[in-house]
């Protein structure tokens, strides 16, 4: 297992979001408050018996809140998480009888209610530890009425449990805050992969079919003995192979901007090349500056698709300023059949401009590629849900 995917499944296993070892430093450094009974229980006037035991009760008590409670954190089992808080709640009532009020081991019941804290699903957190605090103030009035817990030691308590439970729930606040974060960042990548999943698909999808079109133009020329024209497309698949090389650079590092003009100049060359009446659009100069980029990659998709897979004669394009339509009268596609990766990347390009892609059969047969900017007005009611 990688590094990395070790390092997820700490911070999935401990809700501090903390590794174990960050976690049992911050543990055992609270747990030094408790060394204290340590040493009183071993130089206590108990019999000696009586006094292995309150030290090994400690001992205990300080193993369950440093390790039993990361184990049950981690664990999520609420029979694990139940018997860790009656195991400490009857440790810590051992410590209480065994030391008496003298010793104030009263105040180590924190232990328990900081585990309560950890382990209670936070709507029912400030209920939990109301009901750990209860118990343990009845079981100090039982065991040390009249000796030691008085009002200001119920306060203190209650202090310790308010305190504990606004640290632990600012210990949530930032863990969820964190895991927002993560997320947001999980996302982002998500989508720049997409983004160049699809723009790599765009450049490769076009550049490396005009290339194989040509290729195979420059192999037909030279067997008919035409070596002048082939080596203009061996000349036009070197540039081509050098501008797809500087795209997909530029793709990679999110620099590549679609030109509308260009575009069309190279669907020209590539439907030349292919065999393929070319009818495009002689200007550019109608359509917005803004959708531009978007009607570009309409085109290119369009165009490469219709060499691929059309075996059409003939490919028009059709520009207007809110619109741009590819229509060939090759052989089409079957009604149903599921779009492709490159037009749920058109489908997406055009959503950021307001616009919709319609792609299927032509009426007249053939395909058609229709690239349309909705009005305002239009896009909005069509975001609006019936009814």
């Amino acid at each position: 297992m990688s590094s990395t995917t070790g390092d997820a499944d700490e911070l999935v296993r401990d809700p501090t979001r903390m590794s174990a070892k960050r976690w049992y430093v911050m543990a055992g450094g609270w747990s030094l408050l408790l060394t204290p009974w340590l040493y009183i229980g071993a130089t206590s006037d108990h019999p000696p018996v009586v006094r292995v035991l309150l030290v090994t009760t400690v001992v205990a008590y300080i193993a369950c809140y440093v390790h039993g409670l990361f184990v049950a954190m981690r664990r999520k089992q609420p029979a694990f998480s139940a018997a860790l808080v009656l195991v400490m709640a009857a440790l810590w009532a051992v410590m209480v009888v065994g030391f008496g009020p003298q010793d104030g081991a009263v105040y180590t019941v924190s232990y328990v209610i900081v585990t309560v804290i950890a382990l209670v699903p936070s709507p029912w957190t400030a209920g939990a530890v109301a009901l750990a605090f209860g118990g343990a103030a009845g079981i100090g009035w039982l065991w040390l009425a009249g000796e030691g817990v008085t009002g200001p030691d119920i306060l203190g308590m209650l202090a310790i449990s308010v305190a504990m439970l606004g640290q632990f729930r600012l210990i949530r606040a930032n863990s969820e805050l964190r895991e927002a974060r993560e997320e947001l960042a999980r996302l982002a990548v998500t989508a720049e992969r997409e983004r160049m999943a699809r723009d790599l698909h765009d450049v490769l999808g076009h550049s490396l079919t005009t290339i194989t079109v040509k290729a195979g133009l420059a192999r037909r020329l030279l067997e008919s003995g035409d070596v002048g024209r082939a080596g203009e497309e061996v000349t036009d698949v070197e540039q081509l192979g050098r501008q797809a090389l500087a795209e997909v650079r530029s793709t990679v590092s999110a620099n590549r901007v679609a030109s509308l003009g260009r575009e069309l100049a190279g669907a020209r060359e590539a439907l030349r090349a292919a065999g393929i009446e070319a009818d495009l659009p002689a200007a550019v100069d109608d359509v917005p500056p803004d959708r531009q980029q978007a009607f570009a990659h309409v085109v290119r998709e369009g165009v490469t698709n219709t060499i691929r897979h059309s075996g059409a004669g003939r490919c028009a394009v059709r520009l207007t300023p809110m619109s741009v339509e590819i229509v060939d009268d090759g052989v089409g596609s079957p009604p149903g059949t599921p779009a492709g990766h490159g037009i749920s990347g058109l489908a997406e390009r055009l959503a950021a401009v307001g616009g919709r892609v319609e792609a299927g059969p032509a009426p007249t047969g053939g395909y058609r590629l229709l690239a349309e900017v909705l009005p305002r007005t239009a896009a909005v009611r069509r975001r609006e849900p019936a009814g």
